[in-house]
């Protein structure tokens, strides 16, 4: 895989930006990231739940790898774009936007029902 067929598969799910992030492109949906390009043009990286990294990187460790410190054990996960091919990284980048879709969705459905039990409960007091 090539820098610009990792984009081109990012920009690819349904909504998905590109913007920049740390002086490098990233891929966004909802106005979160899903995905990243690093600046060395070799490696990118996708936004997996642990289980879902643990499971790319015990069918293929030379193509996955999780990201340094704790945003891999959250489940950024380093790919070498050299060793991926395009099935597996559009597996995993479908994944990465799906859990980013999801994520946001869940993000924006809380502070509503937050408003609403909160309105609830506590009446204006007037009669």
């Amino acid at each position: 895989m090539t820098p610009n067929e990792f984009r081109s598969l990012a920009l690819n799910m349904p909504g998905a930006i590109e913007g920049a992030h740390m002086n490098h492109p990233d891929f966004r949906a909802n106005g979160r990231v899903f995905a990243t390009l690093y600046p060395d043009g070799e490696r990118g990286m996708v936004q997996l739940k642990p289980e879902q990294q643990a499971d790319f990187v015990g069918r293929d460790a030379a193509a996955f790898v999780p990201a340094s410190g704790a945003w891999g054990r959250n489940g950024s996960t380093t790919v070498q774009l050299a060793v991926v091919n395009e099935d597996q990284l559009g597996e995993a980048m479908t994944l990465a936007w799906q859990n980013t879709i999801k994520a946001a969705a869940e993000k924006k459905a809380k502070p509503k029902l937050a408003k609403k039990a909160a309105k609830k409960p506590g009446k204006s007091g007037k009669r």
